[in-house]
């Protein structure tokens, strides 16, 4: 390991440590599932607050915790007993362009996958390898080619497949089209932020205790980068991610750079590269 690269990774790693622990779970998304205990009632809280994760986090954080409070703060149990009254208490929900139909499916959803698919973690995990996935009018998932003169990379990896996996069972139920748009597709190459995140919490483990290790289907090493604006920036500064676009090829891009410091557990970074931002963000103030 050349001198840039050891002063990167002592850089990222003191960053981690810094961040990494309770202080960074209050004042993150990642809180709401901290609530709970139970597996089923962590993945649930865990993916509806990483769906709406994007804007203010103070305002997502609020708007999470209004959901948990629509749920009764008994996720697990309000999904398998909800009935179609109990849907209409989410009709008023917003966050942003999340709306009260988006809601009322994605509860339709999260009952339609426990009861039917075994809950979140199968869907994501059954097929994984499948280099086929219909989509419901019948194509067949594919992705860009990768940019002129860029290096080719593993884009279609376990997560990719995983991640259409899931988006297909989630959106079996007749829905609006409006509603397709939260839940994102690699195959469309969409960087799949909030779900790469949602992912981390569920898989990573580790002794600060912000990611849950809760699922054992899906190891450390498969997982990808979540990419959004603050950890794109730290990584186009560190000399860590070329490309411009904050798509999938992106996340592979910076998930690939970051398994040279870390190859079992390289998106433990990813909390430090969105550190990095905030703190200089806050320095130029």
């Amino acid at each position: 390991m050349n001198s840039i690269h050891q002063t990167i990774i002592e850089l990222l790693e003191t960053r981690y440590a810094r961040i990494n622990g309770e202080a960074f779970i209050k004042d993150d998304p990642v809180s709401i599932p901290h609530l709970f205990t139970k597996k089923e009632d962590i993945e649930i809280a865990g993916f509806l607050a990483a769906t709406i994760s994007w804007g203010n986090r103070k305002m997502i954080i609020r708007n999470s915790r209004q959901l948990m409070n629509l749920m009764d703060d008994a996720p697990f149990d309000f999904i398998l007993n909800v009935g179609q009254k109990d849907f209409n208490r989410f009709s008023d929900f917003c966050h942003r362009t999340f709306n009260g139909t988006d809601a009322v499916y994605f509860m339709k959803s999260l009952r339609n996958i426990y009861k039917n698919h075994g809950g979140l973690e199968p869907c994501f995990c059954s097929n994984a390898s499948s280099p086929l996935i219909p989509l419901q009018r019948g194509t067949i998932l594919s992705i860009k080619s990768p940019p002129k003169g860029g290096h080719k990379r593993n884009l279609q990896n376990k997560i990719f497949y995983s991640i259409n996996h899931f988006r297909n069972i989630f959106l079996e139920l007749p829905h609006e089209k409006r509603t397709e748009k939260h839940i994102s597709s690699p195959a469309l190459n969409s960087a799949c932020k909030r779900l790469n995140m949602f992912l981390r919490w569920m898989v990573r483990k580790d002794r600060h205790g912000i990611d849950f290790g809760i699922w054992k289907s899906i190891k450390p090493y498969e997982l990808v980068c979540p990419l959004d604006v603050h950890s794109a920036r730290s990584a186009r500064y560190l000399g860590l991610l070329k490309r411009k676009q904050n798509d999938w090829h992106a996340a592979v891009e910076l998930t690939e750079a970051l398994k040279k410091f870390d190859p079992d557990d390289p998106v433990k970074y990813d909390v430090a590269l969105f550190g990095l931002d905030k703190e200089a963000k806050n320095t130029r103030k």
